[in-house]
C-alpha cells in the first residue's frame, strides 16, 4: 500500500451492516461467574484469530421458527442466537432441552452443521421450543464504517448456562473455547495474547463486575464511548488504540491507520489524513484522553508517505506534539523533528502497563522506513511492510525489494505476535502473514522472470500483463511499479539484463 496514484477506481461502498446476533454465556462457579468464549480460526477473513462469544448472522429461515412471547425481529433474532449457540457451543436453552441426552444434542448439532435438518424443524419434531425469556437483550453493536470486510449489527443476549449441558467447540470457524474467568480474560487481553473486538472487550469488563444477572445486563446494555451502537474507541489489546483516518491511499484499503500507544503516556504513531476535519476527530479522541490523565509524548512517523503524514500540521498546531522520525524521513518532510530514531532506539512508556517499544529501520518500501515492536507482547506497529488488504508497493528509486524482503525475513524470525499495519484490519498471526508475504513475492518474481523468458526481451509495461495476468487491469500501472522492482531486483541476482528501458533474461 502506498498513496493513490492516477487511474486507481474510487474506493467501493461500504457495506450494509447485516444483522446478527451474540450470546455472552455464564455460569455461576465457586468465587464468582464464568464466561465462555470462543476463539475464532486464525485464518478466517473476519476477525480471524480474534476472542468473541458465541453468535452470527442472522438467516432468512429464523424469522419462521416461533418464539414465545416475540413476534418479528425481535424473535428472529432469539432465534438466531439460539441457534449459533448450539452451533458453535452445543448448548441448546429451549424449553424441554432438560430432556435431550448429550448424544441427541450432538446429532442436532451436526444436522445443523451439515445444514441436513433446519432448526425449527429439529426443535418442533422434538417438542421443544424457544422463550423470548431465556434470551434477555443485553446490548446492541454496529460495526465501524470502515471495516469494509464485514459489518454486522449485532444484538447481544446475556444467557446462564443450562444445567447439566456441556459447552465444547468442534473444530471448524472456531480454534478453541473454554470457560474462563473474566478477571483471566482481561489478564490475556491486557498480556496481548487474546485479542477484542469492542463489543466483547466491554462484556468481558462488564462481566468481571459480576453481582447479579440484571446488574449485568445493565451494564452490557450501556457502553462506554459508544455513538449509534458503533464503538468510537478500538483497544485490541491493552495500550493499543487504533484510530482510523480516510486517506487518498490505494484500494482496496480507503483509511490509514493511526495508533496510539501507551497506557498513560502516549505516541501518536502515523496520523495521514489531509483533510482537517478527519484529522480533528483524531485531536479529539487526543484531548479525552489528555483529559483523562494520559500524557501526549510525540507522534512518530512510520515513514514520509503523504497517506502517513497528512494530519501531521494540523495535530501540531493543535496539540503542539513533538514529531519523531528516522533521519532519512525527517530530510524528506519540511518539519522540525525533536527526536531521530534509530534502529536499536526504544520509546520507553510510563503507565499502569508500562511499554517498551522498539524501533526498527525496515527499509524497502521507503528509506527512512519504521516498524515499532513492543518488548512485552511483541505486537508491532508495521507501517506499510505488510497490509491487512491487498499487498505492498515497491516502487524504485525510493522502493527497493530486495531490502523489502530482508526486512521482512528479519521481522519473521523476531517473531513479531500481532501486526499492526497502516490499512486494513489488525492481523493476529504476525508471523504467519509474513511467510505469506514472502511466499507471494518469490511467486512473483518467478512469474516476472517467466514472462520475460517468454517474450524475449520486453519493457516493464509489456511485462506485466503477462506477469500479473491474475489481477485486473486497473491495478497494472501500480503492478509495473512493481515489476521494475523485480527486475532491479533479478539484474542484482545477475539473472536478468537492462539496455535502457528493455530488459532480458541473462544468457547461459
Amino acid at each position: 500500500m502506498s498513496e493513490a496514484l492516477p487511474g486507481v477506481p474510487e474506493a467501493p461502498p461500504i457495506p450494509v451492516a447485516k444483522d446478527a446476533s451474540a450470546v455472552v454465556l455464564y455460569r455461576h462457579a465457586p468465587g464468582g461467574a464464568e464466561i465462555f468464549w470462543l476463539k475464532r480460526e486464525i485464518k478466517l477473513r473476519y476477525a480471524g484469530g480474534f476472542y468473541a462469544f458465541p453468535g452470527g448472522r442472522l438467516d432468512k429461515a429464523d424469522a419462521s421458527v416461533p418464539v414465545e412471547g416475540l413476534t418479528g425481529d425481535e424473535a428472529a433474532l432469539v432465534v438466531c442466537a439460539a441457534r449459533e449457540l448450539l452451533e458453535e457451543t452445543g448448548v441448546l436453552v429451549a424449553q424441554g432441552a432438560d430432556r435431550l441426552s448429550r448424544v441427541e444434542l450432538d446429532g442436532m448439532r451436526r444436522a445443523l452443521l451439515d445444514e441436513t435438518e433446519p432448526f425449527g424443524v429439529m426443535l418442533a419434531s422434538r417438542g421443544l421450543a424457544l422463550r423470548g425469556a431465556d434470551f434477555p437483550r443485553a446490548g446492541r453493536w454496529v460495526t465501524p464504517k470502515f471495516m469494509l470486510i464485514g459489518r454486522f449489527d449485532a444484538r447481544f443476549f446475556l444467557v446462564e448456562a443450562p444445567a447439566g449441558q456441556k459447552a465444547e467447540v468442534w473444530p471448524g470457524e472456531l480454534a478453541e473455547g473454554e470457560w474462563i474467568r473474566p478477571a483471566a480474560a482481561l489478564e490475556r487481553w491486557t498480556k496481548g495474547t487474546a485479542l477484542l473486538h469492542p463489543p466483547n472487550l466491554h462484556a468481558v469488563q462488564s462481566m468481571a463486575r459480576f453481582e447479579s444477572h440484571d446488574q449485568a445486563r445493565e451494564l452490557l446494555a450501556t457502553p462506554p464511548h459508544c455513538v449509534d451502537f458503533i464503538a468510537e474507541r478500538l483497544e485490541f489489546q491493552r495500550g493499543v488504540h487504533l484510530w482510523p483516518l480516510r486517506t487518498p491511499t490505494l484500494p482496496p484499503a480507503t483509511h490509514t491507520n493511526a495508533w496510539v500507544l501507551g497506557t498513560r503516556q502516549l505516541v501518536v504513531v502515523d496520523p495521514g489524513s489531509p483533510d482537517d476535519a478527519e484529522t480533528d476527530t483524531l485531536v479529539r479522541f487526543l484531548a479525552e484522553l489528555k483529559a483523562e490523565g494520559h500524557e501526549l509524548v510525540a507522534c512518530v512517523l512510520t515513514h514520509h508517505h503523504g497517506d502517513h503524514v497528512g494530519g501531521v500540521p494540523r495535530l501540531v498546531e493543535k496539540l503542539g506534539l513533538p514529531l519523531w522520525a528516522h533521519p532519512l524521513t525527517a530530510e524528506r518532510l519540511p518539519w522540525k523533528f525533536a527526536r531521530l530514531l534509530e534502529d536499536g532506539d526504544v520509546i520507553a512508556l510510563d503507565g499502569p502497563l508500562p511499554m517498551r517499544w522498539k524501533v526498527l529501520h525496515t527499509p524497502g518500501h521507503a528509506r527512512g522506513h519504521l516498524c515499532l515492536i513492543d518488548e512485552a507482547s511483541r505486537a508491532t506497529v508495521v507501517g506499510d511492510m505488510v497490509a491487512g488488504l491487498g499487498t505492498i508497493v515497491v516502487d524504485p528509486p525510493e522502493g527497493h525489494m530486495g531490502d523489502y524482503l530482508s526486512q521482512l525475513e528479519r521481522l519473521k524470525a523476531l517473531p513479531v505476535g500481532t501486526i499492526n499495519p497502516a490499512h486494513g484490519p489488525v492481523i493476529p498471526d504476525g508471523v504467519g502473514k509474513l511467510g505469506e508475504y514472502l511466499t507471494h513475492r518469490a511467486w512473483r518474481r518467478e512469474k516476472v522472470l517467466g514472462a520475460l523468458k517468454t517474450l524475449g526481451a520486453a519493457t516493464t509495461d509489456t511485462l506485466v500483463p503477462m506477469a500479473y495476468d491474475d489481477a485486473p487491469a486497473f491495478v497494472w500501472p501500480i503492478a509495473e511499479r512493481n515489476t521494475l522492482a523485480i527486475l532491479e531486483q533479478l539484474a542484482r541476482d545477475g539473472a536478468a539484463t537492462r539496455d535502457g528501458d528493455t530488459w532480458k533474461v541473462t544468457p547461459g
